[in-house]
């Protein structure tokens, strides 16, 4: 029954997210921060990740189909398959759900036991609308771009691990990756990625603006956000591809 109530009190809290921002420059400027807070500083970590990623599918494939009876190209076929399909957007976004929200969580936690929130409130400022609603866009908007980067850096990740090792041939993996390309895949990946990105700035909000007591609610807070929405995150993945590919 308890899960229950946190469904039906996350529906509500969307439900006061999605109104009419009440000013627009202030918006604005909350957006552009969030992008820069949730986006930007999370590139980094995305490309470093993704290409190592890459090179170890690449190098694992390549052990595994050290028979002279299988061909070299399909290594490159197998590390486009798995960061189009799931590293790309999946592993991502679990990585963006620890990153990203447990900041979100202890953030907006914060500033609900330090009672700024109910500040905006006295104020007449709707407080989800205001501290939710630009995540919501930020992630939605600059997530795809993330999940794009990954995919490419990790399918380079690949090819670099092969020229390093030499493992296999660069025009062997190149073959690979141009073999049967359904463009679908990509339209699948960023289909997924919007629908995470969405998990990753409302479940940590959810935690975060709901918090009592004090800082080590927060901490707990923040826990119970990042576990959460990994498991959405995974769940809802079984789902998308049972109903996009299956």
């Amino acid at each position: 029954m308890n899960y229950l109530e946190h469904i039906g009190k996350y529906f509500l809290m969307l439900k006061q997210v999605f109104k009419r921002p009440q000013k627009g420059k202030i918006f604005w400027e909350v957006l552009f921060r969030e992008i820069e807070d949730l986006g930007l500083k999370s590139l980094g970590i995305i490309m470093f990740i993704s290409f190592f990623i890459g090179g170890v599918v690449a190098i694992q494939t390549a052990l595994s189909v050290d028979s002279p009876f299988i061909p070299k190209y399909l290594i490159g076929f197998a590390t486009k398959r798995s960061m189009i399909l799931e590293f790309g957007p999946t592993f991502t976004s679990v990585i963006l759900a620890g990153k990203v929200g447990s900041y979100i969580a202890s953030s907006i936690g914060t500033m609900r036991v330090t009672e700024q929130i109910d500040a905006l409130e006295v104020m007449g400022v709707n407080s989800l609308n205001y501290l939710v609603l630009p995540k919501i866009i930020a992630t939605v908007l600059f997530y795809p771009l993330l999940g794009m980067i990954a995919m490419f850096l990790g399918i380079f990740g690949g090819w670099a691990a092969g020229v390093l090792t030499g493992l296999f041939y660069s025009v062997d993996y190149i073959d690979g990756i141009r073999l049967e390309f359904d463009p679908f895949f990509i339209q699948y990946a960023l289909i997924k990625i919007v629908a995470f990105a969405f998990l990753i700035a409302t479940i940590p909000a959810y935690h975060g603006y709901y918090v009592k007591g004090g800082s080590l609610e927060v901490g707990r807070a923040s826990t119970q956000a990042v576990v959460w929405t990994s498991v959405a995150i995974i769940t809802l993945n079984y789902f998308l591809t049972q109903m996009l590919l299956g």
